[in-house]
This record gives structure tokens, C-alpha cells and sequence, in this order.
């Protein structure tokens, strides 16, 4: 069975992708996939199965895995069935410039990233650790997601509690041209997200009929077009929510809705909250500058 490519995109705000699911969101269909990101996956609890190139082993009581790019895989939460949430942690090799791990203090870092390719699982303390920091991760901001995501890999690059799947497959290289459509049609959501547009202009950038369009589209990222292109107006509008004086009508319509009710419907689609109910919960996590007194020392 031939994978289909996986066209991952930095959270907004962010050099890397990071992504929690709920049980009731995690997919149980078997999805077999790969993407020339690095990832490492939690699972919270339950007992699943490691589906990953010709690999196949079972874990209890959550997983915490690091694979390295191009390795197609299953859905690490298929078949998981007890209450559990997952965690998905997803780079590039050169997320912080093409020399960052070149620098003296990612030694280890830099060879934790060669084991990975060969596909790692953690275990005892360290997964449970990891667990926790990942989970945390959710509600930091951009720049300290990014400081704890280093902390974690750390963590990982020096953790006895490692053992190797030992994968002897070669990775899965993804024929050019698939890439290249891939990326001009989110290039063509990122310029045109604002405004209203048809699937035949879509189909117009890659060449292809726009029942051609939809296969192939579907085939490579397992969700339709529209689907693909309300998350990124509901990331964009995520963003916006998060400045305390933008309106919400004129928010919704910023980032392409025409209605304010389509866009409430949509935006509690996909983040289970109104669009005033997100921003409440925003809230929650700005704290405010602590007032230094005039006897409190340094």
C-alpha cells in the first residue's frame, strides 16, 4: 500500500508543528502515512499497536515514540480504545537554521536525530516525564513551547530508557512533482485565504480538472480541500482572537468567512469553542508583569 504524503505546516507562530488530540479526536481508521518531518507521538494511556514500515509491536499503558522523516506509519492511536489523549511533536531537521545542531552544546541532540531514523521508543520515567512536559507545552507561548521543546529533546538525547525498533527499511522518498503541487496549493491558501475563490481557480495553479484536483488532493492529505482551508482560516483567526481589541465579526470576515454565523459554526467545529469562549480562555493564561517593590531585592 503506497502511503500518502503528509504536507505538515508550522503551528502559527512557530518553527515546528505541535498538535493535541482528544480521545474522541483521535482516528481509528488505519491511516498509513509519511512526511519528511521528524515526530515523536505520546499517548496518554491505553494499549495500542506500533504500525511503522515493515515494523509491527504492541505497547500498554501509552507510548512515547521518535521516528525520524520519510518513514511511513500508521496512526500511533489506532486501535486505542480506553481513554487517552496524544501528543504530536512534529520538525524539520534544520527547524532553527541549517547549522543549528552543528553547534557544540546539540552534540547529543544532533545524534539523538541519527538514532531516530531507525525509529526509537521511550520508556519508564522518561515517558511519563516527557508526557508531562508535552502537556504543559499546550497552553505556553510560542517562545518558551520552543525552550521546553529543547528541554524534551535533551531529555530524550540522554535517557537510558530507549530502545530501538531497528527499522531496516529505506525511507520513502516522495516523487517531486506530488511535493511541489502539494506545496503550491497551501501556497495559494496562505495568499488567498481573505477572500472567496472557486475549486476551478485552485485546480488552474496545479493544471488538473478539479475532479482530478479533488482526488489527488484527498489522496495526499486524507482531507478534502475545504476542510483544509477552514483550518487555516480558524489558525489565522486563533491568532487574531488573541489581540483584545479586534472585533469578532471583523475577525471572522478577515480570514475568509462572509458570515458571522458560518464562522462561529465553523470555528467551534474545529477548536469546541465559540470564537467569545476562546477568547476567555486566553485569557486564563496571560499573566500580568510582576510589580517590583522598592525594598524587594535583586
Amino acid at each position: 500500500m503506497k502511503p500518502i504524503y503528509e504536507d505538515i505546516r508550522p503551528s502559527f507562530g512557530s518553527s515546528f508543528a505541535f498538535r493535541r488530540f482528544n480521545g474522541e479526536q483521535c482516528s481509528n481508521l488505519p491511516y498509513w502515512h509519511c512526511h519528511p518531518e521528524y515526530e515523536i507521538t505520546f499517548i496518554s494511556n491505553g494499549r495500542g499497536k506500533r504500525h511503522i514500515g515493515d515494523h509491527i509491536s504492541y505497547y500498554d499503558e501509552g507510548d512515547l515514540v521518535f521516528l525520524g522523516p520519510n518513514i511511513p506509519h500508521m496512526d500511533f492511536s489506532q486501535e486505542v480504545f480506553e481513554e487517552h489523549y496524544e501528543i504530536v511533536v512534529q520538525m524539520k531537521e534544520d527547524f532553527l537554521g541549517p547549522h543549528f545542531l552543528d553547534v557544540i552544546e546539540m552534540g547529543a541532540i544532533k545524534e539523538l536525530f541519527e538514532r531516530a531514523k531507525s525509529g526509537l521508543v521511550f520508556y519508564g520515567a522518561t515517558k511519563w516525564d516527557i508526557g508531562e512536559r508535552l502537556s504543559r507545552m499546550v497552553d505556553m507561548n510560542s517562545f518558551d513551547r520552543l525552550l521546553e521543546l529543547l528541554r524534551v529533546l535533551n531529555i530524550l538525547a540522554y535517557s537510558p530508557d530507549c530502545y530501538s525498533l531497528n527499522l531496516n527499511h529505506q525511507a520513502l522518498e516522495i516523487k517531486p512533482q506530488e511535493k511541489q503541487r502539494i506545496r503550491a496549493i497551501y501556497d495559494f491558501i496562505e495568499q488567498n485565504y481573505q477572500r472567496q475563490f472557486s475549486l476551478e481557480e485552485v485546480a488552474e495553479q496545479v493544471n488538473m480538472t478539479v475532479p482530478a484536483f479533488c482526488r489527488f488532493f484527498k489522496k495526499h492529505t486524507h482531507k478534502t480541500f475545504v476542510a483544509i482551508l477552514n483550518e487555516y482560516r480558524i489558525a489565522r483567526a486563533c491568532a487574531l482572537l488573541g489581540e483584545e481589541h479586534a472585533n469578532i465579526a471583523n475577525v471572522g470576515y478577515e480570514c475568509g468567512f462572509n458570515n458571522l454565523s458560518h464562522f462561529n459554526k465553523q470555528f467551534r467545529l474545529y477548536t469546541g469553542k465559540t470564537p467569545t469562549g476562546y477568547r476567555k480562555h486566553l485569557k486564563k493564561f496571560m499573566v500580568a508583569p510582576k510589580k517590583v517593590g522598592k525594598t524587594e531585592q535583586a
